[in-house]
């Protein structure tokens, strides 16, 4: 490789990284406010959405949905059960398995949150095509197919 070409490679506007990076703070930014006022963190947020849309599963589980490691979402789990949205219960067959269930207070809390899609995506600069078209791609870049809606 010729030193021209490897400076032009080199070049932060040239790194795939950088645009996934920025947007994916300026994205995740547009919720701060809206979860603040709810006393909730972008990761708790995301967290509900998986737990709203399947309650009673497993923390393995939770962390496959969310790309993260259990070192990672235990402790979160652990602050959302103190805060009395979850509660957290060893599996009767293997008490190596821990089953997080949604309580009264955290299933509630999805209703308080009902907006907040509608409110981040009028944020967002994007058609509807171009959205979807994003959307593909990252899974696409994630190594997973499309999820159905």
């Amino acid at each position: 490789m010729n030193e021209a070409y490897i400076n032009e490679m080199m070049k932060l506007e040239n790194q795939l990284c950088f645009p996934l990076y920025a947007a994916a703070r300026r994205v995740t930014g547009l919720y701060t406010p809206l979860l603040k006022e709810l006393g909730i963190t972008y990761t708790q947020y995301i967290t509900f959405l998986v737990l709203w849309e399947k309650d009673g599963i497993t923390v393995g589980e939770i962390c496959e949905r969310l790309m993260l490691d259990n070192g990672t979402v235990s402790p979160l789990l652990k602050k959302m059960e103190s805060a009395g949205y979850i509660t957290r219960t060893r599996s009767a067959d293997d008490d190596r398995i821990v089953v997080i269930t949604l309580t009264e207070q955290g299933r509630e809390m999805q209703d308080r949150a009902k907006d907040i899609p509608e409110k981040v995506g009028a944020c967002i600069d994007l058609s509807s095509e171009k959205a979807m078209k994003l959307y593909e791609l990252l899974y696409e870049l994630l190594g997973k197919e499309r999820r159905t809606k």
